[in-house]
């Protein structure tokens, strides 16, 4: 008779053991799936036990932003011959040269990128007239230090316009 509720109880134990750890991987997995969804700045935020603490004020527009998940589908567009397609999406490009002499800029905005072009064949420039500028841009970069490190090489090539030159956000073509 002993014997009999010691088997019992044994299985019950095993039982109620085996649920627990069940229902404590479950938590767990839950927790982890949780965690993935949180924004950065939310887990950042959190107080973890032995880890330091941080805290991240940020204004509610920025949370938004941050929020979003960039575009998955972007339109590919073609160069006029077809031989090289590219996006089009937010980036950086060099603001090269600005005047508004109408007498002298247009052709100081073309003199410079011939002379860029012969350069840095790569780097496409654009001159473009915004009333009452004539404005010269060069690059297409993804990223704000690809723009700082071509902006130096502009610079070191030319000295003469560095003390024009920055960098700016516009649409910019990122090839695929």
């Amino acid at each position: 008779m002993k014997i009999k509720n010691v088997v019992i109880l044994s299985f019950i134990y095993l039982f109620v053991t085996s649920s627990l750890l069940i229902a404590q991987q479950t938590v767990q997995s839950d927790v982890a799936i949780e965690k993935k969804s949180t924004a950065i700045i939310e887990e950042l935020n959190a107080r973890t036990p032995g880890q330091g603490n941080i805290t991240v004020y940020q204004d509610e527009a920025i949370k938004g932003i941050l929020a979003k998940s960039a575009p998955v589908n972007l339109p590919v567009f073609s160069s006029g011959d077809g031989s090289i397609q590219y996006v089009k999406l937010r980036g950086y490009r060099i603001q090269v040269f600005s005047g508004n002499d109408q007498r002298k800029s247009k052709n100081e905005a073309y003199y410079k990128q011939r002379l860029i072009n012969d350069s840095f064949g790569d780097m496409e420039t654009t001159v473009f007239f915004k009333s009452p500028r004539w404005i010269l841009r060069a690059g297409n970069y993804k990223t704000r230090e690809e723009a700082d490190e071509a902006m130096s090489q502009l610079k070191n090539q030319f000295p003469s316009f560095g003390k024009e030159m920055y960098i700016i956000t516009d649409t910019v073509k990122i090839p695929l």
